[in-house]
């Protein structure tokens, strides 16, 4: 079919790769930095000019980078909410990342609608402060003036495929960016008008939501721009995962996603209800806790970095001689305790020790994640293997013992930008429907990525004996943690 290139617009970059329609094999890659931003306090972009991401992009692209490309795919981050007026002008710089000034505006969204179990059956998931509904209820609050002149929302990857098509009288979008913003609805397949209107006192245009395959449309040039959509999706879409497959993403806080057939509508709010960008459903749950677990413990033990921690934790045994963390830094997501802190048990003088403390970290970790994980299986969602992304996942500890604590297969791919690779696998999917070589509800059949694969073989039943010793301290601290 020829070459497609994946756009991927983090909050700090612009990655491009250009690739082979048919194997999905990677030509060329170009990158460049957003110009810089201020910030939100906590060293996060809150408000961000939208032109810096044209800005990036066309310095990515520079030195004839998107020579010969037919189709573009466009990834971009998610939560970001770029208001335009009647004319298609900002408003003001785009809404980005986790924005904290938005924290009340959720809780009082909460209370508008009724509680969180009504937000749960509207959308699929709770209002968050970085939600783009949360920030509309913010903009209300705090910028009538804004807020009147609103006409038009977008997405941060709605904004660049309009940019990209010569901004044209119609704004799509995609399921997978869509379900992000809190006022579409995954298992209905469509907005829900009456909540923007509840977050920002009027109605606005919104962008169309086109399928998987479909085209934005075509430049002048006749460059064909095909959906886009979220990171998250992208990313999970360039990692090729199916039903049965789940992806673990160790950051500072973690999540948990997995392709599913259908939404989940969870009262709790511990699952927020997403789609995917093939027409699957994608139910995510986060934890707070996660890396900065780790870091915490190397600051606590003194040792030099997280790869010292992991030295020092393979001298211990599966189990940490009895030593298990519930690791509730801050507070806790999955399970709900937003209030509690971190507990250590099972302390005896031969337990008390750098290496068993350094194991339990690792463990309680692990365990905080097989909790999330399970909130998934509870709700009929198959987990037969477990992708495990970020730089963590790299070290000995945690591939020691996330396969038995997981209780299954899993798979650490080689780093790349996935969310790239995700955009232009669904450029290739587009220009093929559009060629008539696709099948528009089959995405093209790109090879998984090169990765590790680790089996709980021998451990099964020595993970499982450590995550139930941890499920039993978390029961006894927490005994209505997961009760609804």
């Amino acid at each position: 079919m020829g070459i497609v290139a994946g756009l991927d617009s983090s909050p700090e970059f612009t990655r491009i790769v250009v690739c082979d329609a048919d194997t999905g094999a990677v030509l060329r890659q170009g990158y460049a930095p957003h110009p810089a931003e201020g910030s939100d306090g906590a060293g996060r972009p809150s408000d961000v000019d939208p032109q810096a991401w044209l800005l990036s992009l066309g310095e990515a692209a520079g030195g004839g980078l998107l020579e010969g490309v037919q189709a573009i795919g466009v990834s971009a981050q998610q939560n970001a909410i770029v208001p335009l007026d009647a004319q298609g002008n900002t408003v003001r710089p785009a809404m980005v990342g986790g924005d904290k000034r938005a924290q009340v505006a959720a809780a009082d969204l909460i209370d508008a609608l009724g509680g969180r179990e009504a937000w749960a059956q509207a959308v699929g998931c709770v209002p968050q402060a970085a939600q783009p509904v949360t920030k509309l209820r913010w903009m209300a609050k705090n910028e009538p003036d804004a807020v009147l002149r609103t006409a038009v929302l977008l997405q941060a990857h709605d904004w660049l495929v309009w940019q990209l098509l010569g901004r044209p009288v119609r704004r799509t979008t995609d399921r997978g960016g869509a379900s992000g913003t809190g006022y579409w609805s995954a298992a209905i397949g469509g907005y829900r008008p009456e909540l923007v209107e509840l977050a920002l006192g009027h109605q606005v245009m919104l962008p169309e939501v086109i399928g998987p395959s479909d085209a934005a449309g075509t430049t002048p040039e006749g460059l064909l721009i095909s959906a886009g959509t979220g990171e998250t999706m992208a990313a999970a879409f360039g990692l090729g995962i199916g039903l049965g497959d789940a992806v673990v993403s160790l950051g500072a806080s973690g999540s948990v996603m997995a392709v599913h057939r259908e939404a989940l509508i969870d009262q709790s709010g511990m699952i927020t209800s997403l789609a995917d960008a093939t027409g699957m459903h994608l139910p995510v749950v986060t934890t707070l806790n996660a890396v900065r677990t780790l870091r915490g413990a190397t600051d606590l033990l003194g040792v030099a970095d997280l790869e010292a921690l992991s030295d020092l934790a393979m001298k211990s045994t599966p189990g940490s001689h009895g030593l298990v963390l519930l690791p509730y830094l801050e507070g806790e997501r999955t399970p709900n305790l937003p209030h509690t802190a971190g507990t250590l048990t099972g302390l005896r003088r031969e337990s008390m020790k750098p290496e068993h403390f350094a194991r339990a970290a690792f463990e309680g970790m692990l365990c905080g994640l097989a909790d999330a994980l399970d909130v998934l299986r509870g709700r009929g969602v198959e987990v037969r293997r477990v992708f495990l992304l970020g730089a963590a996942a790299e070290l000995p500890a945690v591939q020691a013992a996330a396969p038995a604590l997981f209780g299954v297969q899993v798979v650490v791919p080689q780093p790349a930008d996935y969310a790239a690779i995700g955009a232009a696998r669904q450029a290739a999917w587009a220009l093929g429907v559009s060629q008539g070589t696709l099948d528009p509800r089959q995405p093209p059949a790109w090879p998984g990525p090169a990765a590790q694969v680790l089996d709980p073989g021998d451990e099964l039943a020595v993970g499982q004996a450590v995550r139930q010793q941890y499920v039993s301290v978390r029961e006894q601290t927490h005994p209505t943690a997961f009760r609804s």
